[in-house]
């Protein structure tokens, strides 16, 4: 049997800034691989991200130690703004998020000003690091089973294909046909190898290439493995994540064939008819009628979750803690089409909850609220419905009326006793596609998806949406707060805060190679 030398640790940060104190700590870490079994047990360690946080609040500490994965990504967009009622303290996700919230020059920064270095880059990376170890070695391993050794590749691959969707959707701009590959994307490596040089940002193009690529081989390698758990991906989440990757490149055929191809190999919608959204205990024996979470463990459409969960942490009661609620244009999109005694959007009590302080207000219980009972992680998780949003959306872009019925399968799973807007029967072209993107936001949120689809939609080439957001700044008080100030982020195109600043510890380590993107406006904001 064939023993492989991994440095999989040192492998991870080939150009990190940080490289440096990364190797002093860890360098002397020699995995010793027998098997693919060993390769399994650094996949499942090190590959996947780590869904260590189990604290019921936030904490600067959390952001600076990357603890959460990019919890920052749920405030930017225009599905949370702050609430005032009552105090609130330094444990409070106002003073770690607001520089997010708020879109400043330098988001990563404490209550006081101070910067910080981004965590986010750095954590993304050192997966890739062990994942290309795991891929370049598993083909090695030829006395194990076919089955196995396709499974840990396959996972790898996809979790490879994943981390660079996220990074180049944070820090570059969102895929244009036409300029990608002029456009500066993310750094690209996807070698074992320890290379002696500066690192440099590839292309756009060359970034999301290297996705499809992954998410293709990993669609193929997984065919026909059951997994076992949600914390292992499977084809049909893989094809589903690959049919995203289409939509943001506008490759319309491309995301309806992947789509057709995930619902084929089982998306199962959970009918909302039958769902305890009264029932705040996870005691559910049947995954159907008795589960209380669209996010829970045992739902029917979850088919993979990785990470860690931020919601809970900020959307709550608690003055100490979370500090953000649903947001008044979001929440009105669950009532545009009800009807008293006719239609009724269920999501509207399945997904969220009224605060006990002021019942206006709404926080998110698409998962529960308690640390110690999640289960299923907004960082990252891929349903089933999602598999019916892409392929209604590249349908409608096909100019396909396939699209209509598309939609009606998800909408019956949603609307008291099937009955949906009639609205839905006519629309077609712009309308069509306008419904369709109302959908993904009403189904879609608050699971990571929202910045990145306002991202697109404003580059989007047939029916281009940039928009602006406004957010408002409370302050703390006794009772109801205080708004302090309004701040707008201009649409895409007009503001460069839609792209988050490369660390500058890379920048420095990779000697000028590495360059920053455009620096967002001044945007002065009140100290908490």
């Amino acid at each position: 049997m064939k023993i492989l030398n991994l440095f999989l640790v040192v492998t991870g940060c080939l150009f990190l800034s940080a490289c440096g104190d990364f190797l002093k700590e860890y360098s002397k870490e020699l995995t010793y691989a027998h098997s693919c079994k060993d390769l399994d047990e650094v996949l499942i360690g090190n590959g996947y991200f780590k869904s260590e946080s189990k604290s019921s609040r936030f904490g600067l500490a959390s952001l600076k130690n990357a603890t959460l994965y990019y919890p920052w990504l749920q405030v930017m967009d225009d599905d949370l703004e702050e609430f005032g009622f009552g105090m609130f303290g330094t444990g409070s996700a106002l003073y770690g998020l607001r520089p997010f919230y708020a879109w400043q020059q330098t988001p990563f920064q404490d209550e006081k000003g101070n910067p910080f270095d981004d965590p986010t880059w750095k954590k993304l990376y050192e997966h890739i690091g062990y994942l290309n170890v795991i891929i370049a070695q598993v083909k090695e391993f030829s006395d194990d089973p076919e089955e196995t050794r396709n499974r840990v590749q396959g996972e790898a691959e996809f979790l490879r294909g994943a981390c660079y969707y996220l990074l180049v959707n944070m820090y570059a701009k969102p895929y244009v046909k036409a300029t990608a590959n002029d456009d500066l994307g993310v750094p690209l490596n996807v070698t074992e190898k320890i290379e002696s040089k500066y690192f440099s940002r590839d292309k756009v193009a060359d970034v999301y290439e290297q996705i499809v690529k992954d998410l293709k081989n990993a669609s193929l390698h997984l065919e026909g493995i059951q997994q076992s758990t949600i914390y292992r991906v499977n084809s049909t989440a893989a094809r589903i994540l690959l049919s995203r990757v289409y939509l943001y490149m506008g490759e319309w055929e491309l995301a309806l064939v992947e789509s057709e191809r995930a619902i084929a190999l089982g998306c199962p919608l959970w009918d909302l008819n039958d769902f305890d959204a009264t029932n705040i205990a996870e005691t559910s024996t049947s995954a159907y009628t008795k589960a209380n979470y669209i996010n829970s463990a045992d739902s029917p459409e979850v088919l993979f979750t990785q990470g860690t969960n931020a919601m809970n942490l900020l959307t709550n009661d608690n003055s100490d803690a979370g500090r953000y609620r649903v947001s008044d244009e979001l929440w009105a999109l669950f009532h545009k089409y009800n009807e008293p005694g006719q239609l009724r959007d269920l999501r509207d009590t399945c997904y969220f909850t009224p605060a006990v302080k002021n019942k206006s207000y709404r926080f998110s219980r698409k998962n529960s609220s308690f640390a110690k009972d999640i289960k299923v992680f907004d960082s990252f998780v891929i349903r089933t419905v999602e598999a019916y949003l892409n392929k209604a959306e590249a349908e409608a872009m096909l100019d396909r009326a396939d699209a209509v019925e598309t939609l009606k399968t998800i909408l019956v799973n949603r609307f008291q006793d099937g009955k949906i807007p009639s609205v839905v029967t006519g629309l077609s072209g712009k309308e069509l596609v306008d419904f369709i993107r109302e959908e993904r936001r009403r189904e879609l949120c608050f699971e990571s998806h929202r910045w990145f689809d306002l991202r697109r939609y404003a580059v989007c080439m047939k029916y281009p949406e940039a928009k602006e957001i406004t957010h408002k700044l409370y302050g703390p008080a006794v009772g109801e707060g205080v708004l302090m100030d309004n701040v707008v982020l201009k649409a895409y195109g007009e503001d460069a805060a839609w792209v988050m600043p490369i660390p500058t510890y890379e920048i420095d380590f990779n000697k000028g190679n590495m360059v920053d993107n455009e620096e967002p406006p001044d945007r002065p904001i009140p100290l908490l």
